[in-house]
């Protein structure tokens, strides 16, 4: 996950009861535009328990769902360009759902997952 990063950091959100600052490092939520399909949407970042994990959701719209050019632009930022990153379905034993239209990001700190071939991809 990118680190100390300006362009990241002007989206923060620095006030009310989600507000944080830089020292919070990968913590916090960020809100932004997306460039290319120009929704507002939020982000909300954190690192721990051995994952980086990045949620999205369309602000005002909480039953949207993040686009795929959202999604990208998301990883983007928060990942650099060779960085990995996953969307898991779970099982459904194991299913909340607290927030309909929120998509996730996740990436292992400490270990590499499988990857499929590059030609399938």
């Amino acid at each position: 996950m990118k680190q100390n990063n300006q362009e990241i950091e002007q989206y923060r959100v620095l006030r009310g009861p989600m507000g944080s600052d830089h020292t919070y490092g990968n913590n916090g939520l960020f809100v932004m535009v997306c460039p290319i399909t120009r929704r507002r949407f939020a982000v909300q970042v954190s690192d721990g328990e051995g994952w980086e994990h990045v949620s999205v959701s369309i602000r005002k719209r909480p039953n949207d769902t993040p686009k795929w050019e959202e999604m990208c632009f998301a990883k983007e930022l928060f990942w650099t360009d060779n960085e990995w990153v996953v969307q898991y379905i779970s099982g459904k034993d194991d299913y909340i759902n607290f927030h309909p239209g929120t998509l996730h990001l996740w990436r292992p700190v400490d270990q590499d997952f499988p990857k499929p071939p590059k030609e399938m991809v």
